[in-house]
């Protein structure tokens, strides 16, 4: 993934890991909510997404180690939060559009 361009710097933390799980979002909704270390790995995820889109105002000599190194962070909180997502067992439930409540 291309790190720092797709992001807007101030994007939170919840938004940027929707961003990278769209399909999954009322999973990461509900773990942001209930899961402190599920919210953390997501806030470090949005400060290392930051770091990358202010890697420019580095010294040039800096900016190709820096922004590899934090682009091999983002990549393992990316893939530590899909695994988050993949071993909880929360199943989001909807109710249909259209369904009419009982009548008692």
């Amino acid at each position: 993934m291309t790190w720092g361009k797709s992001y807007s710097p101030r994007m939170s933390a919840l938004a940027v890991a929707e961003a990278n799980f769209p399909d999954q979002a009322s999973k990461v909704q509900h773990l942001f909510r209930v899961s402190e270390a599920f919210r953390s790995m997501c806030e470090d995820l949005a400060a290392v997404v930051e770091t990358l889109a202010r890697i420019d105002d580095l010294p040039h000599n800096e900016r190709t180690v820096r922004r590899q190194e934090y682009e091999g962070l983002a990549d393992a909180l990316v893939n530590e939060i899909g695994e988050a997502l993949a071993q909880s067992n929360v199943v989001v439930l909807r109710r249909p559009e259209e369904a009419k409540p009982r009548s008692r």
